[in-house]
């Protein structure tokens, strides 16, 4: 056996190595339009996404009548409250969803999976997990990262025999990615695979494993050391979880999702067969980004779900309750916010339906769309929860059991509050995500320009990259001085007769697109090499652009509803109240790439972390326990029980 590598800690590398790392990952390649890359580049490329795809009849027939089943399993055998209270989600219920087939929804039949549409998955996601959110993040788990969707985009034939059709049925599967002290930069991943004959061992630690503790078979990251025969590099494996040297060594628990099977997981000298490692040695990491791309939708499926919730208790608790006379939907400070949670709730399904059925499709590159998708959801269904809150008042912050305790309807405003906070963490941080789409949307910029700004290329290469950028930009440019947004009759068919008038939106849309891809390229031009660290900046580039997908995808599926079914009308209302609302945070957002306290804030920060302020936390006490702010990680033999729990 290969001699063990000193992995006491976690490797250390520089901020450069670190952006090499994830660079190294990327899809470089566009080999199919985008319609959100375009809309960056300052182009509005509404043909690529009107007229609205749709599902093939075949396609739909099976979702709806999976739909049907699941709806009567939700109302009939799931326990929401039970599951809150306990942190458990029921063995038995967890076999009704396997005998339903819920964990094949998206596994192909041949391997005994239910091969749901991404559309139809995503709505089966909403509904369970408005039954409950911790079923919703364990299907979801499973299948949008666990095993089912890498062996599916990267399996060899044999894997997905071996294991698609127990994913489908019986065994749940869980990506074990984060570590203690690894989080979004892959480059210090201290788990390690060395080769060994004709298998690997795994030595390391991982963190917040969602599914970890009831799973039969995990998703591993880990580092493989570079050798004679040996790539090298993060590399992904299926492990099987009762496999010898794993143990789950703990139970996490959080502020919401109380009944998820989350938990830390040991890895000491577990033997994997090579035959079960995903794609090559080196293309882990690449792996879990292009599983990301379409994963990542489901998140806002469950944000969807809490918009829809949050509305039908807004509209039904509003008229029932009454201040000064009249319910408190007449009045206009609750009424702002009933009208922000429908309005946004039909945006943000806009953007999951038109985002799923992309990605059916398979005609458009939807990497930015997805990521969009996540980011936009996961903050406006953080915040339609707060308004939710507030318009419930006291009682929203009450909980359930307690309002049922006193005989009043036992609302979990609070909970759905707390269950939704992680989205804006989970499979890649608010953040983090503003980092990756700006990558993504620049990249054009890079690919022409990026050599003048590279300190490590040579003046000759400079002098090629500048005369490849002049040409570039001289034909790009002058495309974005001009557009079909300043022309009155553009789009004319979002504005029929009777309805509101989409038409302006599309036109600011494109008017938008334009200002927003002058702005990035100013911003490149005036801090070129320095642009990466302009973090508030690309922030707000990308949530312009976000707001500016939200508002296409909006004016695109009212004009479907108005010409496939009844309620045309009241679709085009909703998206053009959107529409309005998003246009004055759009204007706030581009005010604020000029207008801001970007350089203020990195002078206070700098004056806390030098202990400028420490004055300013005098008069408190801190109820904080003992112990390391990051866990020890060292690999070695568990000391701790195996808290593994695999559900039969």
């Amino acid at each position: 056996m290969s001699a063990p590598l000193d992995t006491t800690q976690t490797p250390k590398v520089s901020e450069r190595e670190a952006r090499q790392v994830a660079e190294a990952a990327r899809e470089k390649d566009w080999r199919k339009p985008s319609f959100a890359k375009e809309l960056f580049l300052g182009r509005f490329r509404l043909d690529l996404i009107h007229p609205h795809p749709l599902p093939a009849d075949e396609d739909t027939r099976r979702g709806e009548a999976f739909l049907a089943k699941l709806r009567d399993f939700c109302e009939t055998k799931i326990d929401g409250a039970l599951i809150e209270r306990e942190a458990r989600i029921p063995d038995e219920v967890i076999n009704g969803l396997k005998e339903l087939g819920a964990l094949g929804m998206k596994i192909d039949p041949k391997y005994g999976g239910l091969g749901l549409t991404q559309v139809y998955y995503n709505k089966a996601l909403a509904l369970a997990g408005s039954a409950s959110p911790a079923i919703g993040v364990l299907l979801s788990a499973h299948q949008s990262i666990g095993v089912p969707q890498p062996l599916k985009m990267f399996g060899t034939p044999e894997q997905k025999e071996r294991f698609l059709p127990r994913c489908a049925r019986t065994d749940i599967s869980a990506f074990l990615l984060t570590e203690p002290d690894v989080g979004s930069d892959p480059a210090r991943l201290a788990t390690t695979a060395l080769p060994d004959g004709d298998s690997y061992v795994l030595d390391g630690v991982k963190l917040w494993t969602t599914n970890g503790v009831v799973a039969d078979l995990l998703v591993v990251m880990a580092r493989v050391p570079k050798s004679e025969g040996h790539k090298g590099g993060i590399t992904a494996f299926v492990v099987e979880a009762a496999s010898e040297g794993i143990t789950v060594e703990n139970r996490n628990s959080f502020m919401g999702l109380r009944g998820i099977e989350n938990g830390v997981t040991r890895f000491h000298q577990v033997r994997v067969p090579a035959e079960n490692r995903i794609g090559s040695e080196g293309a882990g990491l690449k792996i879990a980004l292009t599983t990301l791309n379409t994963g990542r939708l489901s998140l806002p499926a469950s944000c969807v779900a809490a918009g829809k919730w949050a509305l039908k208790i807004a509209r039904e608790w509003s008229v029932a309750r009454e201040q000064w006379g009249k319910p408190i939907a007449k009045h206009e400070a609750v009424g702002s916010k009933i009208s922000f949670i429908a309005a946004t709730t039909f945006a943000l399904e806009a953007v999951l339906d038109l985002s799923s059925q992309m990605a059916d499709e398979d005609r458009n590159d939807i990497r930015i769309e997805g990521a969009l998708a996540k980011l936009f959801a996961s903050e406006m269904g953080w915040v339609m929860a707060d308004e939710l809150v507030q318009i419930r008042g006291g009682r929203g912050f009450e909980t359930a059991d307690s309002l049922a305790a006193r005989g009043e309807r036992a609302v979990p405003a609070e909970q759905i509050l707390r269950d939704l906070r992680i989205n804006r963490i989970f499979e890649g941080s608010t953040e983090i995500m503003h980092l990756l789409i700006a990558r993504e949307a620049v990249d054009a910029h890079l690919k022409v320009a990026g050599d003048l700004i590279d300190p490590d290329k040579s003046l000759g290469d400079k002098a090629k990259a500048g005369a490849h950028a002049t040409a570039f930009y001289a034909r790009w440019l002058p495309k974005l001085v001009a557009g079909p947004g300043q022309l009155p009759r553009t789009y004319s068919e979002f504005h029929p007769a009777g309805h509101a008038d989409l038409s302006g939106h599309l036109r600011y849309v494109e008017r938008s697109a334009r200002k927003l891809a002058r702005s990035t390229f100013y911003a490149m031009s005036r801090w070129q090499g320095r642009m990466e660290t302009k973090q508030g900046f690309l922030g707000r580039i990308v949530d312009i652009g976000a707001e500016l997908f939200a508002m296409s995808a909006a004016c695109v599926r009212a004009e479907l509803l108005r010409t496939s079914e009844d309620h045309g009308r009241a679709a085009y209302q909703l998206a053009d109240v959107f529409c309005r609302q998003a246009r004055i945070r759009v204007e706030e957002l581009f005010t604020r790439l000029w207008s801001n306290t970007d350089d203020l804030d990195r002078k206070v920060v700098d004056g806390v972390l030098s202990g400028s302020y420490t004055w300013l936390e005098q008069g408190i006490v801190d109820p904080s326990g003992e112990g390391p702010w990051i866990a020890d990680a060292t690999p070695g033999a568990s000391e701790r029980t195996n808290l593994h729990r695999p559900i039969r």
